[in-house]
Parts: C-alpha cells; structure tokens; sequence
C-alpha cells in the first residue's frame, strides 16, 4: 500500500509521542463488545497499521491464550513502541500485512484507511485477510467541521487524513469493494474521551443531547464520531 512517509520518517511521532495510545483501551473495548455481540469467536485476530500495539495488547488480555494476536506496522518508530509488548499469544512485525500470505479469523484496520492513498486498493486486498474484517472510520465531515473546515485541514496536516467520510460514504466505500456488513455502531470520542480543547469541550453536552435525540443525524451535524464496523 501507498501511504504518506510521514509514518516512516518520524514525523507522525512528533505530532503523538505516544502514538494516541491513550485512547486504545476505549477502543479495545468497543471491538471486544462487537465480536462478542456477534458472536465471532476467532482464534486469531491480526492488526494492520498496529501503530504502538495497545489495541492487540488490551485484546490478548482480555481474551486470554486462546486468542493469537499479530500486529502489523510500516513505521519503524512505531514497531518500537509495539514490539517491547510481546508476549506469548501477541507477536509484531515491521511488515506490510497486505504483502503477506497469511490469513486469520479477524483482521481490522482501525483509523488506517483515511491515511491511504489507494484506500479503495487497501481494502480490496485486506478483504483476502481474514473471514471477519473490524473497521474504526473516523468520520471527519460534518456541517460544522465543513463550515469550520478548520478541524479537517488540521487532521490533515497533523494525523495525515487524505480521505473524510461520513457513515453513508464509508459503509458504501466498504460495499463497493465487496464487503458485507454485518453490524456497525459509532463510537463517541467526542463525548466519551477527554477532551483535548476548549472547542471540543463546549461541543460536548450539545453532542450528547442531539446523539440522543438522534444518532445518525448528530454525526451528520456536529461530528465528533467515529464507526466500527464488522464486515465480512
């Protein structure tokens, strides 16, 4: 896959010390809750673009022996952070995942495919990975973050973002590379994380009044959310 080098040449480090893995055990959750809502009961599960490895990291402890965990980066850096967590069902590799041939009951890709040039490339080849895919999309366009489009121009520049998307436009980018779909829910960073300005601060409570009132149309309005989706 064709990526930014941004990833490979330490500049995304500088943008995140930590690699947002700060925000990973949310995350780890929210997946654990999907597979086990659909019942997938997989045996091995692989990351691709496993950034600092705290997502794999919180799923082997959460599912225990029986699940073989593999994460995949390209960034040197990050292979740094994520490599000093391995352990005896969580193993690395400095690899792009889509170039090898092996396959596993999961595979996901959380907040990776935003970042990829040929996104629709990446997701036809990782739809060969595995026969369960986990998807995290964060969806960047909303009226205020397109009348603002500050925040948009900003993932740009800091995270790397190349592609937006709304739910409509990325369950059908998933569609259009041949995926099912077999269950998706938003995640609310906005409203469940700290948050990390004064901006996004006084967006909190509207977000949760108008999620509340309506989900769908609280993404479409005032953003802040994120999908996870579980496709075949």
């Amino acid at each position: 896959m064709t990526t930014s080098t941004m990833y490979e040449d330490g500049t995304y480090l500088e943008h995140s010390h930590t690699w947002h893995q700060e925000d990973s055990p949310w995350k780890a959750k929210h997946i654990a809750e999907l597979l086990r809502r659909n019942n997938v009961m997989a045996e091995s599960i692989c990351e691709i673009g496993c950034g600092g490895g705290e997502i794999l990291n919180c799923l082997a402890g959460e599912f225990g022996k029986r699940l073989k965990c593999y994460g995949y980066e390209i960034s040197p850096q990050a292979f740094g952070i994520c490599s000093q967590k391995e352990s005896e069902n969580l193993h690395f590799f400095l690899k792009d995942a889509l170039s090898e041939e092996e396959s596993f009951d999961v595979a996901m890709a959380i907040d990776v495919f935003e970042h990829v040039e040929d996104y629709l490339g990446f997701l036809r080849k990782m739809k060969t990975k595995a026969t369960f895919k986990v998807f995290h999309i964060p969806l960047d366009l909303s009226v205020q973050t397109v009348l603002r489009m500050s925040p948009i121009l900003g993932q740009r520049a800091a995270w790397g973002h190349l592609h937006y998307f709304t739910k409509e436009t990325a369950l059908a980018s998933l569609r259009d590379t041949g995926y099912e779909i077999v269950d998706c829910v938003f995640t609310k960073s906005a409203i469940e994380l700290p948050n990390r300005n004064w901006k996004e601060t006084l967006l909190k409570w509207p977000r949760r009044l108008l999620y509340f009132v309506h989900k769908d149309i609280a993404a479409r309005v005032l953003g802040g959310f994120s999908l996870l989706v579980l496709t075949r």
